[in-house]
């Protein structure tokens, strides 16, 4: 009778687990080395004064309906040196901008009928790379989100507009300052010049009463003569 201890010790070279490989502690140099790049926003220069995430619409009015124009965050950004408060919205995965323009004292925004998530407002915008008239839509994901847009909106433009009539009233002041200094530059010259021709009707009467004088010497000289 044949024995099966062969067989079985067969199996078990076949049942042993594989080594593990061996770290050799060879280390691959990377075939092309790549450096940081500092990369400029644009909004070094700025502070946030709102961030919202959102989704904005346009109204095309060639197919007289909204379009999308990208899902991401909405900020209010401040300069530092200005002081003038700009709208940027960028998409979130590719960070393209689809709103770029200016808080003006002239705009307003106002809720959208039908959804309280959700309101409107006209800009001349710059996302494009030129300046179009654009009416927005902008959604949040909340009633409180929206209110907050739409207060913090609000309280920019009239921020700008008070801003803007100081500059005003500075430059109005500058111009009557300036008039006012030009006037009196005109009055003194106007003064020097009447001093000036009435020196000069003096000097002839002067002049004249001379003549008078050696006239009247000449003339007793003669006398005497005679």
């Amino acid at each position: 009778m044949a024995s099966k201890e062969p067989d079985h010790e067969h199996r078990e070279d076949e049942e042993a687990p594989a080594a593990e490989d061996e770290d050799t502690g060879a280390q691959v140099a990377p075939i092309v080395k790549l450096e940081e790049v500092a990369v400029s926003t644009g909004e070094e220069n700025e502070d946030t004064i709102l961030d919202l995430k959102s989704k904005l619409y346009r109204f095309d009015k060639e197919g007289n309906q909204w379009k999308e124009r990208g899902a991401g965050t909405v900020k209010l950004l401040k300069h530092k040196e200005t002081g003038k408060v700009r709208l940027v919205m960028r998409q979130s995965k590719t960070l393209k901008i689809c709103a770029n323009h200016l808080v003006l004292p002239t705009m307003t925004v106002q809720e959208h009928a039908g959804n309280d998530k959700s309101c409107l407002w006209h800009a001349s915008d710059f996302a494009d790379g030129e300046v179009k008239d654009e009416l927005f839509c902008i959604r949040f994901a909340s009633v409180e989100n929206c209110k907050t847009f739409m207060e913090m909106f609000q309280e920019v433009a009239e921020s700008q507009n008070s801003k803007d009539e100081n500059k005003d009233a500075s430059a109005a002041a500058e111009s009557l300052e300036r008039l006012s200094v030009e006037e009196k530059e005109v009055e003194d010259k106007a003064g020097e010049d009447k001093a000036v021709a009435t020196k000069e009707e003096k000097e002839p009467e002067v002049d004249n009463a001379g003549k008078a004088d050696s006239e009247n010497k000449d003339g007793e000289a003669a006398a005497s003569s005679t």
